[in-house]
């Protein structure tokens, strides 16, 4: 018996992306469409006067990525804005290997820690 094969063809509706700013911080957003290069020029050209962007210009793309699913595309803006800098450094770097360390709680990278036992000597 011959087995069926569907194709399923699924459009793109949005992206997620990662812009860096001019001052060094990093603005994470989403748009629906797929020229991600427009939103780019959207931000530069200041078309929303109240973006964090406005006065930060110019920003340059740091990262993009498409989605299918317009809530899975939302989710993940979300779940990158509250990423640390480091976190979101290392996703524009491709360094997925990364990631699952720099989601434990309370991890901060500036932040040293000393051993109670060597505080005492």
């Amino acid at each position: 018996m011959d087995e069926q094969r569907k194709v399923v063809i699924m459009e793109i509706i949005g992206f997620v992306y990662i812009l860096k700013c001019n001052d060094g911080s990093y603005y994470v957003g989403s748009h629906r469409g797929t020229d991600v290069l427009n939103r780019v020029n959207d931000h530069n050209e200041g078309a929303y006067r109240k973006a964090y962007t406005f006065t930060r210009r110019p920003v340059e793309l740091a990262w993009a990525d498409y989605f299918y699913r317009y809530d899975e595309m939302v989710a993940f803006e979300r779940q990158i804005k509250g990423w640390s800098r480091v976190k979101k450094e290392a996703l524009i770097e491709g360094n997925f290997e990364a990631l699952p360390s720099l989601s434990k709680a309370g991890f901060r990278p500036s932040k040293i820690t000393v051993d109670s036992s060597e505080q005492k000597k």
